[in-house]
């Protein structure tokens, strides 16, 4: 009969790290492709108003952003106090508004066209004016599905 012995004196052989780098690399491109930066720099000031029925968007890539509020700090020697418009990164006119409208039509696919969303992020002090000429812009490029952005206000 044959004798099993248990070698005492193996220990277990280190842990192989060749595959390592393969994996930080494939964190790293997963993190990468995944991650969406901050698309829009904001130059206005903007205080949002508060309101008590509110509705979450449901999706965001369909959603268009016009900020007005007045130019920050560094804006307001060259903009002035008043309430600015901005569309994307630059500071525009109410007239700017249906080319930027018609330019976002166009990255979208026809068929979610319909669904597109304009969303106006006005600050809280703003004037009501400059609010129906953007409207005013809107309803001539037939873009009439319209969002207020606001803060959720606490009921008592």
């Amino acid at each position: 009969m044959g004798k099993f012995r248990k070698s005492s004196g193996k220990e277990l052989p280190p842990v192989s790290t060749a595959s390592l780098p393969d994996i930080v690399f494939m964190l790293l491109f997963f993190f990468m492709v995944s991650t969406t930066m901050k698309e829009v720099t904001l130059k206005v000031h903007i205080t949002v108003p508060m309101a008590t029925e509110i509705k979450k968007l449901e999706k965001k890539s369909l959603v268009n952003y016009i900020y007005v509020g007045e130019p920050q700090k560094q804006f307001t020697r060259t903009m002035g106090t008043e309430p600015r418009i901005q569309l994307n990164d630059q500071f525009s006119e109410v007239s700017d508004i249906g080319a930027y409208i018609e330019e976002e039509r166009t990255k979208v696919n026809e068929a979610e066209r319909p669904l597109l969303t304009t969303s106006l992020k006005v600050d809280e002090n703003t004037k009501m004016g400059i609010v129906t000429d953007i409207k005013q812009q809107l309803r001539r490029v037939s873009a009439l599905k319209i969002n207020y952005s606001t803060r959720k206000r606490e009921k008592k």
